[in-house]
């Protein structure tokens, strides 16, 4: 084969292989749900998304006699609704009704041709607009909650929604940049040249540039309150980026919460579920009365499988 024959082929190659790589390598594992919410009054439902696609979910709606409150719970990157479950007893028992749901390509909702920030936005406003429908649910009362890459989504979300009336930040990444750079360095992949390639292809693919969707720019767009909950020890994502994003903050009522723990495991649950539950109500309105006001414990950790809030494991 000629030598001229022979890097063309080569290139053709690069060229068809390299996008197949990037995608297999940044694909989503799919963590499929193991249980079900119990000694809550729920319901399994589906909901519409973008491109025909479809989300599992868990509705927990609100019990009292007028229209609610109503929260979205969003996971991380890999994980499902049961990650999120130990934040639905006390949002519940707290008068909020409760949407815990999987983002495309995740737990048992539809696939697609790949999972990013944006279309965990996607999902999350869908999921969202299923809530106001309720007729159980005040449509003027809604709220978010994100983890990870689902935080960021959430706070994308507030920063085009105006409407929202809460936002929950879990361990939310300052910039989607610096993620994917500590997600090269973990590949021992070069960030140049062969970095700054891929983190090309991705906002090409995904439709977006990092700086229009990071967290650090978005809050700035955001008008309505926002907790901001971080753990001291995550390795994943570093405090500094929850201080950096709530410096960043264009009003006052944007609270930041340092937490013990690392990205996934918290060892200050009950304060943070205790802390989300009196947020909520501080935004939302109290929905909860003394009869059925949240506490915190070992009843609401039975149920998750991994991914978000969990209790560290004893030594």
């Amino acid at each position: 084969m000629p030598f001229a024959l022979l890097l063309v082929t080569l290139g053709a190659l690069a060229v068809f292989l390299f996008p197949m790589l990037i995608r297999r390598g940044l694909t989503a594992p799919r963590l499929r749900e193991s249980g079900q919410p119990t000694d809550l009054p729920w319901q399994t439902i589906r909901i519409p998304t973008v491109r025909g696609r479809t989300l599992h979910a868990w509705y927990m709606p609100p019990g009292g006699a007028e229209p609610a409150s109503a929260v979205a719970v969003l996971h991380g990157w890999g994980g499902n609704a049961e990650t999120m479950l130990p934040l639905a007893a006390p949002l519940h028992l707290a008068g909020h009704g409760v949407l815990l749901f999987d983002a495309r390509c995740h737990g048992s909702s539809d696939d697609d041709d790949f999972a990013s920030l944006p279309r965990f936005a996607e999902d999350l406003e869908h999921a969202l607009d299923w809530l106001a429908r309720q007729p159980e649910v005040d449509a003027r009362r809604l709220a978010a909650i994100g983890h990870s890459v689902g935080a960021a989504a959430a706070l994308l979300v507030a920063a085009r929604r105006p409407a929202l009336s809460a936002i929950v930040s879990l361990a939310a990444f300052a910039h989607p940049a610096r993620m994917m750079e500590r997600w090269l360095d973990s590949k021992g992949i070069p960030r140049w040249p062969f970095g700054q390639l891929i983190l090309w292809y991705v906002q090409r693919t995904i439709g977006h540039r990092f700086d229009d969707i990071a967290p650090c720019h978005t809050i700035r767009q955001i008008r309505c309150p926002v907790l901001i909950a971080h753990g001291s020890d995550d390795a994943t994502v570093p405090v500094a980026e929850a201080r950096e994003i709530h410096a960043n903050r264009a009003h006052d009522d944007v609270e930041l919460r340092i937490l013990t723990g690392g990205h996934d495991d918290c060892q200050d649950l009950d304060r943070v579920l205790a802390d989300v539950v009196r947020f909520l109500d501080s935004s939302l309105g109290p929905g909860s009365t003394k009869e059925n006001a949240p506490q915190t414990g070992g009843a609401f950790l039975a149920a998750p499988s991994g991914g978000a809030l969990r209790r560290p494991a004893a030594n």
